[in-house]
């Protein structure tokens, strides 16, 4: 049986990647600050009250993980892990606030790189990693401005998750860069184009369609590639 791991597992389009991936029967572990109802009923392993942002928390959950998988049938192999826990502020020239860039910073670009470094000896030749980023990250598509931190977290994900794509490529793991949509989450205030179960599909699909030759890209979940 295959391993996924999700950050950000509990609601929207983190928990739609963990029923999805439940009914391909992988044994799905979430990861997430606060766990939700449906999430504990289909997760083989849920680790809550976590913050991404935390460098003891994140090194607990490796160590936790580690000898969960060394004890199962799976192995210890991550097969696919999705870095998908976000958080979207928005900061104008006029309303500037600059805690908030920092917060979006640490757990929308940060902590994505501080799980991987943590779980790699989890991961291994044919392994995936996925970086739920955004199309707010490009910095030639910005065309309106202002989301200053959402924008500039989104950017250094997508820096920082080439760079993984690279160093990863000679021990045969790819990687990801994914922008889900916009999608009708809590965290646009349920606005957007289409649904957390679509853009789980897509997301999926760009997933199942990733290999050491296109490692690196940076994809909308429709399939289109993204300028950086």
């Amino acid at each position: 049986m295959k391993n996924v791991v999700i950050t950000g597992a509990n609601r929207g389009i983190g928990l739609e990647l963990a029923k999805h991936y439940r009914e391909l029967d992988y044994t799905v572990i979430g990861i997430c600050r606060e766990t939700s109802e449906e999430l504990d009923e289909l997760a083989d392993m849920v680790i809550s009250d976590i913050d991404v942002r935390s460098e003891d928390a994140i090194a607990m959950v490796a160590e936790v993980l580690a000898s969960t998988l060394i004890s199962s049938d799976s192995g210890q192999k991550i097969d696919i892990l999705i870095n998908n826990a976000g958080v979207f502020l928005n900061e104008t020239l006029a309303e500037m606030d600059f805690d908030s860039i920092q917060t979006q910073m640490d757990i929308n670009a940060i902590a994505p790189l501080r799980v991987t470094h943590a779980f790699q000896s989890m991961l291994w030749e044919g392994s995936k990693v996925a970086m739920i980023t955004s199309r707010m990250g490009s910095v030639s598509d910005n065309g309106s401005g202002a989301y200053y931190g959402y924008r500039a977290s989104k950017a250094a994900l997508n820096a920082f998750g080439k760079s993984l794509a690279i160093d990863l490529k000679p021990k045969g793991i790819a990687v990801a860069l994914l922008h889900p949509g916009f999608v009708q989450t809590r965290m646009v205030g349920f606005n957007g184009d289409i649904s957390p179960a679509q853009a789980a599909a897509g997301l999926a699909q760009r997933i199942e369609e990733l290999n050491l030759e296109n490692t690196g890209s940076f994809w909308h979940s429709n399939g289109e590639v993204l300028p950086w």
